[in-house]
């Protein structure tokens, strides 16, 4: 029978010593490194290509509390890449199909289900009872939502994308930019395709989604070089991975000297985009 996890500042059990053995003899993590990486609360923006491996390797690495925001179906299109739902989840909310999942794999965890959408309305509530945001959005409003949500909550932001054979990750920290210091403006509807209109190769979902969850470990653990000011390319045709620097813009709305942007807005509006459909057909305010 599988001991239930004690306390977070209480020492691990036997079980959780022996699941987590791997982490604890590394220099690095320790007894007391786990300890922090299961009082940690990190919430995962979506629960599907890159959500899905990110939210996986952190239950597997005993993060003590997973939120997860998902309000969509699994539906066939979605099992090329989605690493937590099956073919018997077809139809099923991907919340429920993520949860269960991630409890099968590792029960010591606490598995927080948002199903709705993020939305200027809940996003400063939802963030604020997190340490760390993990963007999975495939879209640029809520890109744009998440970013300045984190920012203006004072979190720390593990950004990813993803589209054909590409993919990118960096990490965004108050004080040190932001997703608008590198993206000042959205591209004009329809110039970048999305995944469902280009396609994505599946693998590279979850080559993005771990390092996104490497970086949160880093973070938890207060190790390592983090992509903090950088930007992770890569490009799996030629297999080459590059970074640039991403410095913090002084005339950034958000995060330079003289903001502009102090709250949250309509940012259907701002990148010209029409709001969320949900499952049931009903619009949703998702991000106004």
């Amino acid at each position: 029978m599988v001991e239930q996890p004690k306390t977070n500042s209480a020492a691990l059990s036997p079980d959780e010593v022996m699941r987590y053995s791997r982490h604890i003899i590394m220099g690095q993590v320790g007894p007391q490194g786990q300890r922090k990486l299961r009082a940690a609360k990190v919430l995962v923006i979506g629960a599907g290509g890159l959500g899905g491996p990110v939210a996986l390797y952190l239950a597997l690495a005993g993060v003590g509390t997973i939120g997860i925001c998902e309000f969509d179906t699994v539906d066939l299109s979605n099992l090329q890449r989605q690493v937590l739902h099956q073919t018997a989840d077809i139809g099923r909310p991907k919340l429920v199909s993520a949860t269960e999942k991630i409890k099968a794999h590792n029960p010591h965890v606490e598995v927080v289900g948002h199903p709705m959408p993020i939305t200027s309305d809940n996003a400063m509530e939802m963030i604020a009872g997190y340490d760390i945001v993990v963007n999975g959005a495939d879209n640029f409003a809520t890109r744009y939502l998440v970013n300045d949500a984190a920012y203006l909550s004072g979190k720390t932001l593990v950004d990813g994308a993803i589209l054909l054979f590409d993919g990118q990750a960096t990490v965004y920290k108050p004080g040190s930019g932001c997703y608008r210091c590198l993206y000042p403006d959205p591209p004009p509807p329809g110039l970048v395709p999305s995944c469902a209109e280009a396609g994505v190769l599946g693998a590279i979902t979850g080559l993005v989604g771990s390092i996104q969850a490497t970086e949160v470990f880093k973070q938890i653990l207060g190790i390592g070089n983090p992509l903090v000011n950088r930007l992770l390319l890569i490009d799996a045709l030629t297999m080459e991975f590059r970074t640039m620097k991403v410095r913090r813009d002084p005339s950034c709305p958000l995060c330079g000297d003289n903001p502009t942007v102090t709250e949250l807005i309509d940012y259907d509006a701002f990148c010209g985009s029409p709001p969320l459909t949900l499952p049931d057909g009903t619009l949703a305010a998702a991000t106004h």
